[in-house]
């Protein structure tokens, strides 16, 4: 099985072997920069981690990154670079069209989640009001996924996408299953022809290579399936993003707008609150230090716990949860003595304290509780390791390295293959148990410092 993760920073692509989900062989290529880039990059990307495994493969799906806007003109040709999740050029369109839906109660029964400008749909608002000669040339609108999906697939294929990153456009409802095109049309100003959406476990078409194709889905409902969450288990994953999600059997309606509710890759839901600051918290501090990620980690470790009273705000591409689109990172309680060791302690402690926050959104509304997963590049970090169960306040499983975005693409490519009512039940790999005695005062300061400059922006 070939499971594609289509991300933010990069393309990998995972051929694991369908009875067990054992990894084969493996491959990555990057992306460029950016919050807008050439969507044509990505096929490039594709193109070149599958080259040494598409052959090999039975079967193939592909997980992408959330929300981004992908325009195309007749021709099949983007209009414009695609506008990725973590664009919030589109924040006062998104505030525009919670208001045009009837409010955030109403925009959260409608579609599952009160909209932020990361949503597909402000986008299209965005694009309808700031740049119309693009908006005008629009015929069909996809998502990442989507549009690599369409690449890998056989010609003249239809478009085709799942329901779980569908959901996540503002203008389909996981509850009806079904797309809003009313919704869509109103935002860009003119009707777009939508993809098909595949039920879960089907088979979407045939790949370039005549493998059977899966429909796909989005990198968190991918990275879902891929871990095998149960409900009440908390996925935590730092990447460019931070995650906090579980699954659900119902939806999650949040009228204020903290708790994204999406369709999951099974038919179920992905209750999430979502973070734009995260790993890149920890790369602009060892920048700003002069350090490699080892070495800030083992600076971090020799401070005491609160940094010696240095809190941080880590707000700084706008923010997300809480909705702060426009602010600023934020420093609090800096001192002649300040040092190095605090300044790395406090980068973590606040990184933490923003995904403690995202843990506590999410089991306020599904309270069930199992285990607390974490996952993601900067999981692998020794200062990540040891400070999270203290500040997370309970333990943590960290499953063993991997792909589990591409995994979980992999998982549901041999699901389609299989064409069981479930998805195939691989056996779980060793993983690592963290505790530590909780340290609630880090957290307090942190909420301290977040209320003070609530004003701010």
């Amino acid at each position: 099985m070939l499971g594609i993760d289509s991300s933010t920073q990069s393309s990998k692509a995972v051929l694991v072997d369908a009875d067990d989900g054992t990894v084969v062989d493996q491959a990555t290529a990057p992306h460029p920069p950016g919050t807008e880039v050439d969507p044509r990059s990505w096929l490039t990307a594709v193109d070149t981690v599958t080259a040494a495994l598409l052959d090999r493969a039975e079967a193939l799906s592909v997980g992408g990154q959330q929300h981004g806007m992908v325009a195309l003109d007749g021709e099949g040709e983007p209009v414009r670079p695609a506008l990725l999740w973590n664009d919030t050029r589109s924040a006062a369109e998104a505030a525009a069209l919670i208001e045009e839906y009837g409010g955030p109660e109403a925009c959260a029964e409608a579609v599952g989640s009160v909209l932020v400008a990361s949503f597909t749909v402000s986008k299209l608002r965005w694009l309808r009001d700031h740049e119309p000669e693009h908006a005008a040339r629009v015929e069909r609108v996809l998502l990442p996924h989507d549009y690599v999906s369409a690449h890998l697939a056989e010609p003249g294929s239809p478009a085709f996408t799942d329901r779980g990153d569908a959901s996540g456009t503002g203008y389909y409802s996981a509850r009806e299953e079904r797309w809003r095109p009313d919704l869509l049309e109103s935002a860009l100003g003119r009707p777009a022809a939508l993809p098909d959406v595949v039920a879960p476990g089907a088979v979407a078409g045939k790949a370039r290579g005549g493998q059977p194709l899966a429909a796909g889905t989005g990198d968190n409902m991918a990275a879902a399936l891929g871990m095998d969450l149960a409900p009440g288990d908390v996925l935590v994953s730092i990447g460019t993003s931070g995650v906090a999600s579980t699954v659900s059997r119902t939806p999650v309606v949040d009228g204020t707008g903290t708790v994204t509710c999406f369709g999951d890759a099974t038919g179920g839901y992905l209750p999430m609150v979502t973070t734009m600051n995260a790993a890149r918290i920890l790369d602009l501090q060892a920048a700003l230090l002069g350090v490699d990620h080892d070495e800030l980690a083992e600076l971090a470790l020799s401070a005491p716990a609160g940094a010696n009273g240095l809190t941080l705000l880590p707000y700084y591409g706008g923010e997300r949860t809480p909705n702060r689109p426009g602010a600023t990172g934020t420093w609090s309680g800096l001192r002649p003595t300040t040092t190095r060791a605090d300044l790395a302690r406090a980068a973590y402690e606040a990184l933490l304290c923003s995904l403690a926050d995202a843990v506590d959104h999410l089991s306020d509304r599904v309270p069930e509780q199992g285990r607390l997963l974490l996952v993601g590049g900067a999981a692998r970090s020794v200062a990540v390791r040891a400070l999270a169960p203290a500040i997370l306040g309970r333990p943590v499983v960290v499953p063993p390295a991997g792909e589990y975005v591409a995994l979980g693409a992999a998982r549901q490519a041999a699901w389609a293959l299989a064409g069981t009512p479930d998805p195939p039940s691989w056996p779980a790999r060793g993983a690592e148990l963290l505790e530590a005695d909780p340290q609630p005062e880090v957290r307090e300061r942190y909420a301290e410092l977040r209320a003070r400059t609530e004003s701010w922006t």
